[in-house]
């Protein structure tokens, strides 16, 4: 039964994943679709994770997955904002008229 429910978290991740790549497709600017990449990224990830320790059902696969989800929990957000902070300095890098020195 946990496996079955293991496998049914693990199709919503998918979907979440799905769903995401739609928003990647769909969204009008680059900080937007970081933005649907990286929250959907995130859920499903952890979905992911608690899916497959409830179909593995071991203690050492458990604290293993328990242990990506809680790296990929501290290093993604970190990650979005670098790549935000970068995609705003270089869009306001080319909005700037170039100045002669």
């Amino acid at each position: 039964m946990t496996a079955l429910l293991g496998w049914g978290i693990s199709g919503l991740a998918m979907l979440i994943l799905l769903i995401a790549a739609i928003g990647i497709l769909r969204l009008p600017d680059a900080l937007a679709r970081q933005h649907a990449a990286t929250k959907a990224g995130t859920l499903a990830v952890s979905l992911f994770g608690f899916g497959l320790a409830l179909v593995a059902a071991e203690a050492a696969w458990t604290w293993r997955l328990l242990a990506l989800v809680t790296f990929l929990m501290m290093t993604l957000p970190l990650a979005s904002h670098a790549l935000a902070r970068a995609g705003v300095v270089e869009r306001e890098r080319a909005q700037k008229p170039a100045s002669r020195a």
